[in-house]
Parts: structure tokens; sequence; C-alpha cells
């Protein structure tokens, strides 16, 4: 099996890319960034809020049998009349642009290999909204939209596309962010890990289109 890892760097990133690593998987990372050195697996540099980064992205990670797009970003805090244009632009890129890219990217192999997982990681507030977080939840909100779309297109081709919704994952960003929160009540990345990877294991070959929320306990 040969995965792309989008977003490796980040919270999620490295736990996606470990449990994948421990089944035996090629594995491939994008991130903008990476602090470090490693070999463990490929990594790639590139900016996937442009369309042709994700493309050489997919073309450097070879034929890929599963996507798994973690990239995503949050930013906000303001209400609709008082959210400024930049804000409402990032989170399209970050989090609706970056995934239509690089599926778009990763499409034309899977179709012709008649295989494929992809996976897209959204969020709660894909399906509930919250004042103050339109641009985020709005981003993510058209981000299950498009993986239901795409699961319609490829359902008879050999391929799938699912997206898995966290809730707020113990990540050292959200302990920054959130330093008087419980976090004995947060998702572990692990653990949603671990529902990515049986979304692209065989075992799961007949669910597709599927928004799995894994909320935690908060």
């Amino acid at each position: 099996m040969r995965v792309l890892v989008t977003g490796a760097s980040g919270g999620l990133g490295p736990a996606v890319v470990d449990v994948f690593l421990k089944a035996g998987a090629s594995v491939a990372g994008a991130a903008r960034s990476w602090a470090g050195e490693g070999d463990r697996f490929l990594r790639i540099s590139a900016d996937l809020t442009k369309p042709e980064d994700c493309r050489r992205a997919i073309v450097e990670a070879g034929d890929t049998d599963v996507v798994v797009h973690v990239m995503g970003g949050y930013a906000g805090g303001a209400t609709v009349a008082e959210t400024d244009d930049a804000t409402w632009h990032k989170m399209m890129d970050l989090n609706l642009n970056s995934a239509f890219c690089v599926f778009r990217a990763a499409l034309p192999s899977m179709l012709a290999a008649k295989r494929g997982r992809l996976i897209a990681i959204g969020s709660p507030m894909a399906i509930e909204p919250a004042a103050r977080h339109a641009a985020y939840g709005a981003s993510k909100a058209a981000l299950v939209h498009l993986v239901r779309t795409i699961a319609i297109e490829v359902k008879h081709e050999g391929i799938t596309a699912n997206i898995v919704l966290p809730g707020t994952m113990d990540t050292e960003a959200n302990r920054r962010a959130m330093p008087g929160a419980d976090h004995s009540k947060w998702v572990q990345p692990e653990s949603v890990a671990k529902v990515i990877a049986w979304l692209a294991s065989d075992e799961a070959a007949d669910v597709n289109g599927a928004v799995i929320p894994v909320y935690g306990r908060s």
C-alpha cells in the first residue's frame, strides 16, 4: 500500500503516518515545512493551497493507493459582520481548496487503476454551526459536500471517499490555545489515526461517502 498524508507535520499528521508505517505501508508526507531530519518516510515540501504544488506532490509520492488529507487550519472568533476577507479566504484555501486540488490531482491514476481511498479530516462544525466560527465552519461543511460528491462519482470505480470529523484533539497546539480545558476528555490523535487506517483497509471497501464522528468524551 502506498499512502500520501498531507499536513503530515501537524498535530494529527504524525499519528496518521505512524499507523500506516506500522502496517507496513510505503508512506509519503506532504507539508509546507518540516522540523529536523528524518528518513522513516518520504518528505515532500509543498504549499498545497497551490494547484501546481498539489500536482507535484502527487507525482513525487508515486502512484498512491490512499490519500489522507489531514491538512487544515483554524482562524476565526469574529461574527460574520466582523469577519474580514483575509480570514474568509484563508479558511477556504486551507480547508477546502487544498482538498479539491489534492484529490483532483490524485484521482486520474486511481481511476486508471480502478482502486483507491480518499480520506479527509473535517470538524463537528461542518455539521453543527457555532457563532463566531463562520469561515471555519463553512469551509469544513463545504469539504463534507466535496467528499460526498466524489464518493458518488467514483462509486463504481473501485474507489471510496470518506471524511472523519474529530472533536477537539489532544495536540500541543490545542493545549496552548486552551490551557484551562479538561484535556482528559479530548480525542487522542492515535484514535483518529486508527479510524483512518480502517477506512483505507479492504475491510472498509463498502464504506463510501461516510461522515464519521470521532467526538471523544467532551
